[in-house]
């Protein structure tokens, strides 16, 4: 199994970035997706989550910034990221799971976000 996240990159406060995480080996409809962020010195925290469904969650500070979605057509999980701020400069990871678990993770993505 195999999560490929890329997409992250240097932008300037209120700009925009999409991640991707392109995945592998696995049956990707049947697992829920997650966003995970961890900043410098901080723990890792969920940023957002798709269920195999399709359901969506969002952690507070980036609701109405942030949009999750996937394409199980090209087994991949999309992080639409708008009006970026620069408290959201972290790795971001994405992750695989069923109820409940994270049982696959990617290599992580760097966003920066200058001010």
């Amino acid at each position: 199994v195999q999560l490929q996240a890329s997409g992250g990159g240097l932008v300037q406060a209120g700009g925009s970035l999409r991640l991707s995480c392109a995945t592998s080996g696995l049956t990707f409809g049947s697992y829920a997706m997650r966003w995970y962020r961890q900043a410098p010195g901080k723990e890792r925290e969920l940023v957002a989550h798709i269920s195999s469904g399709g359901n969506t969650y969002y952690v507070d500070v980036v609701k109405g910034r942030f949009t999750i979605s996937r394409d199980n057509a090209k087994n991949t999980v999309y992080l639409q990221m708008n009006s970026l701020k620069p408290e959201d400069t972290a790795v971001y990871y994405c992750a695989a799971g069923k109820s409940g678990r994270n049982d696959y993770w990617g290599q992580g993505t760097l966003v920066t976000v200058s001010s």
